[in-house]
């Protein structure tokens, strides 16, 4: 089986952005995507949509065009939000972002009138049933095929790195589930989903597909929902492991820290390094750990056993990638990093408002107002009427 990649010109950046709908009185999800996909039809029926279904109509894929720096996929994504609020808002809606929704249930949820979905469904069964998560996905741009694999295999040594600065999905229900992030679970129950095969070259790739293709596991590679994926048509690697992200100034960091470490492996490739190739059971211990503890998580650095706090390897990660950062043009949204891990992911700050003597509602009308405002929402601090306020930076 032969897959054509058509190489990208350069670290070309594109973001999906996967978003909550929700009714401004209940707190709960609506399932409206339908209807608001219908008011936009600028954005959502042209030949390259901006806004797409996802499994669910609680949900809207906001998509950017081809970018080539953060700031820019940043600035394309805030340009479709607004758009979106003129008609979310008039009908009793707002937009968020977190892996799950603290308090909806998957049960009443209502499935996009889309055909692979349907597909899906029937095939998956109870697995798909659950699957009200929220994402976001990164594809950077490659220039030569048969760096690709290479480039995922090392990537993989840091899905903790990105789920822990990304972890947003303590709550599932209506109830904390003592995770840092349980749409790492629901998600990655899905056979074809989880950490990458590390596999050798583009051939054993192209042989590995074809084996899931005549054994009937897949029809398409589209549906190897893998937490890192080469993606042929498009010339990317899709990082798909961050949990739902709820304001665009950490969805620009996540953004960059993909463009700088795909950019300094295709660079060391280029140079004749080999690249780390970290044993599966690392990644996927490591995967669990940051999945249970978020940036608490001490995660596993070599095939030895030896640990390191995942906060420690951010920090120093950063450093790293500092120059690079530089030559992209992305060293302010890559700071963010050094933001997150001083104020708290989102999975900690939700936490820190029902720790504080907020609800579960009130963790919602924060995640809210942090895509709204763009800000971390901090702290929670009684008002003098009672009501919870929320201050953040």
């Amino acid at each position: 089986m032969t897959i054509e990649f058509n190489p990208s010109r350069g670290p070309t950046l594109g973001v999906e952005w996967e978003l909550q709908l929700v009714d401004t009185r209940t707190r709960h999800l609506r399932q409206d995507a339908l209807r608001v996909l219908e008011a936009v039809p600028e954005l959502s029926e042209t030949a390259r949509p901006k806004v797409m279904h996802e499994l669910m109509q609680s949900q809207l894929e906001v998509i950017t065009d081809v970018c080539h720096t953060a700031s820019e996929a940043v600035e394309d994504l805030r340009r479709t939000i607004d758009r979106l609020r003129e008609v979310v808002e008039p009908r009793g809606m707002a937009l968020a972002c977190t892996g799950t929704h603290a308090i909806s249930d998957w049960r009443d949820a209502v499935y996009a009138p889309v055909q692979r979905y349907t597909e899906l469904v029937e095939e998956m069964q109870w697995l798909a049933w659950r699957i009200q998560t929220f994402g976001v996905h990164v594809h950077v741009g490659v220039r030569e095929r048969d760096k690709v694999i290479p480039i995922v295999n090392a990537l993989a040594a840091y899905l903790p790195h990105f789920l822990a600065l990304t972890a947003s999905s303590p709550y599932w229900g209506g109830q904390d589930t003592g995770l840092a992030s349980s749409r790492a679970i629901v998600f990655g129950a899905l056979p074809t989903a989880g950490p990458p095969q590390m596999l050798a070259d583009w051939a054993e790739f192209e042989e590995y597909m074809d084996t899931l293709k005549r054994a009937g596991t897949i029809k398409s590679i589209k549906e190897v929902w893998w937490d890192i994926r080469p993606h042929p048509d498009f010339g990317t690697i899709e990082i798909r492991m961050f949990d739902g992200i709820p304001t665009l100034r950490e969805v620009g960091m996540v953004t960059a820290l993909s463009q700088c470490l795909i950019q300094q492996f295709d660079q060391q490739l280029d140079r004749g390094y080999r690249l780390p190739h970290p044993a599966p059971w690392v990644v996927r211990d490591n995967k669990w750990r940051a999945t249970r503890y978020g940036l608490d998580a001490t995660v596993i650095t070599d095939d030895n056993g030896t640990t390191a706090p995942v906060r420690d390897m951010l920090y120093e990660l950063t450093r790293e990638l500092a120059p690079m950062s530089e030559r992209l043009g992305c060293a302010d949204e890559l700071a963010v990093v050094s933001e997150v891990l001083e104020t708290g992911n989102s999975c900690e700050r939700q936490r820190a408002i029902f720790n504080g003597g907020g609800s579960l509602d009130d963790i919602v009308d924060a995640t809210i107002a942090e895509l709204r405002d763009d800000r971390f929402v901090t702290a929670n601090l009684r008002t003098s009427n009672g009501a919870i306020g929320h201050a953040g930076t």
